[in-house]
């Protein structure tokens, strides 16, 4: 029996996101809307309301329902902001992002990933999107962003990152030591920047973000 995806999406919506505490209107309504089963690999989607992370090709993975939800709440997105994605992955963040943002500029390393959200973005019509092929670390984005979100871990939050946000721009990034890593919401405020724990999680890191290896003897 074929699942009922406009049910599926509804049962997240209040079974999963809201008793998590996302409770921003915009952003139940984003997740109630965006189709996730048309962004999820085609032999996951019958998972793609469960509240688990779905895999992606190469290792990667989507994260939890749950999660995506506390980023666009993290965010505070509204309609005239600028977005910065780092790791398009299946695309449904940027998706999600298009519709609470005027803009939105993803990238990924990784071309196959761009190619396969190009093609469901366009479908559905998310005119508001940039994608581009590009490592994080290589980026050179040349303007600066009222939020990013960073949808990989990071050992340590690379000081670039903020660099890229506007004045009281808001980078959304998963920091530390896997299993046990900590969300934060960094927010620049004139020369500083106010950090917030948001939640524990656990997800794969970003290329180049890894922990370095400590060797004992």
């Amino acid at each position: 029996m074929s699942l009922n995806f406009a049910e599926a999406r509804a049962a997240m919506v209040e079974q999963q996101i809201r008793p998590w505490e996302v409770l921003d209107p915009r952003v139940l309504d984003t997740l109630a809307t965006v189709p996730r089963e048309d962004f999820v690999p085609a032999a996951q989607r019958q998972l793609a309301y469960a509240d688990l992370p779905l895999p992606l090709a190469q290792g990667e993975t989507m994260m939890k329902p749950v999660v995506e939800g506390r980023v666009l709440q993290a965010l505070g997105l509204s309609p005239g902001d600028e977005v910065l994605e780092i790791g398009t992955g299946s695309g449904y963040l940027t998706a999600c992002l298009a519709r609470l943002a005027r803009e939105v500029v993803s990238i990924d390393r990784r071309s196959d990933f761009i190619d396969a959200a190009r093609l469901t973005l366009d479908h559905h019509g998310a005119s508001n999107v940039r994608l581009e092929c590009v490592d994080a670390f290589a980026f050179q984005p040349g303007r600066l962003f009222d939020a990013i979100a960073v949808t990989a871990a990071v050992a340590e939050v690379p000081e670039i990152f903020s660099q890229w946000l506007k004045p009281e721009g808001r980078l959304f990034v998963i920091r530390g030591q896997s299993p046990v890593q900590e969300a934060l919401r960094i927010t620049r405020r004139g020369e500083h920047l106010h950090s917030e724990s948001l939640f524990e999680t656990d997800v794969p890191y970003l290329h180049g973000a890894e922990p370095v290896p400590q060797f004992t003897l």
